[in-house]
């Protein structure tokens, strides 16, 4: 037993020197030594925006350093483990240690995605769009199932999730539905769930039980930050304000809280009316909307890599990329990388982690190849 185990060993070894030289950790170091040096500084704190800024650099490469710290103290430990197991012949260490793999492989694999996100916004948070397709009552349905899968899956990664626009079904479901997902590293996980999804099922709207193919499509924005490059002007911006939809009611709102921006020279509109004031409505869409512009410009910086590179690489947000089976078999494929999972109901409940570190790393090798 210790001998497979050694196997297992050896290989994560090798990753985590891999996971060393590509995070650099050496020169990560050096730099929080140095800007912690600047905030001794006298006057440190006389340019709040600045001071702001490093020691929020700090911060991130400190959790970094300290992340890839740990999980080597957690290798070592295992492989002290393991060799006192082996001496005894100890299977209770074994077992232990064997565990102890297992979690450490995992946490190995989600720091090696993470070096994967090197994109501009990559590392902040996400604003995701799901959008009901052709199809009625059973494509918004479709629409909240996403949000349940998207929901339990930034729950599984101690995400918070926040409802910026949500528009009801006419009889159940949800037409479209506006979601801030916010953690570190969101929109670099999430971007690789933009497209269209599809679902085959049999429909428990339709009485003869027949089988059904739905869409409902993705879009997902990087967050920006106010100090972010993104202007715009007010001379730009037709705002409307208009009473928030709702199903009636005691609590339906009587005032015209909800908030409409159309970005003239772009055509972009948003919309928000989740928030109980237009103050809060007004700052959320003006949010959406920066992260419109951005995505606006990060679509067209690929378009000009794409013609660089002189291939036909997929730049359009719009196509298809997986399929979600329940009838008459049980499947997910992402199209994209032939990813595959029978367990559709894990799937559904969050599971898609195998999906995203599918595409990050067949995203990668394309760059590189």
């Amino acid at each position: 037993m210790f001998i497979e185990l050694k196997r297992e060993i050896e290989p994560i070894g090798k990753r985590m020197e891999d996971l060393r030289v590509s995070l650099d950790i050496i020169k990560k170091e050096e730099e929080i030594s140095l800007l912690e040096k600047q905030m001794l500084e006298p006057g440190f704190w006389n340019d709040q925006e600045n001071a702001q800024k490093i020691t929020q650099r700090v911060a991130i490469l400190r959790d970094k350093v300290l992340f890839f710290h740990e999980l080597a103290r957690e290798f070592e430990d295992l492989e002290v483990l393991a060799e006192l197991g082996e001496d005894e012949e100890d299977e209770e260490i074994a077992a232990e240690v064997k565990e102890g793999l297992t979690t450490l492989n995992r946490k190995v694999t989600d720091l090696e995605l993470a070096v994967l996100l090197n994109g501009p916004y990559d590392q902040g948070n996400a604003i995701i769009s799901l959008h009901a397709g052709a199809g009625g009552t059973e494509a918004q349905d479709w629409v909240d199932m996403l949000i349940r899968m998207y929901t339990r899956w930034a729950e599984r990664h101690k995400f918070k999730i926040d409802v910026l626009d949500m528009l009801p079904g006419d009889e159940a479901g949800t037409k479209s539905a506006t979601l801030e997902v916010v953690g570190p590293n969101a929109y670099g996980y999430l971007c690789s769930e933009k497209g269209v999804h599809r679902l085959v099922r049999i429909s428990p709207f339709d009485a003869a039980g027949r089988r059904h193919t739905s869409f409902a499509s993705l879009d997902v924005l990087p967050e920006v930050e106010n100090d972010v490059d993104v202007q715009i002007s007010q001379d730009d911006l037709k705002i409307d304000t208009f009473r928030s939809s709702g199903a009636g009611g005691q609590h339906i709102n009587k005032t015209d809280s909800a908030v409409r921006i159309t970005h003239i020279p772009t055509g972009i509109v948003v919309t928000c009316q989740n928030e109980r004031s237009q103050i809060s409505n007004r700052l959320a869409a003006m949010k959406m909307l920066q992260a419109k512009l951005i995505d606006l410009e990060l679509q067209k910086k690929e378009a000009e890599l794409a013609a660089l590179r002189g291939n036909q690489q997929e730049i359009a947000w719009g196509s298809q990329i997986r399929s979600y089976i329940f009838h008459p078999y049980s499947l997910v494929k992402d199209h994209r990388t032939n990813e595959e999972n029978g367990n559709i109901n894990a799937v559904m409940d969050g599971e898609i982690d195998a999906f995203i570190a599918a595409y990050l790393k067949d995203k990668a090798r394309k760059l590189n190849g």
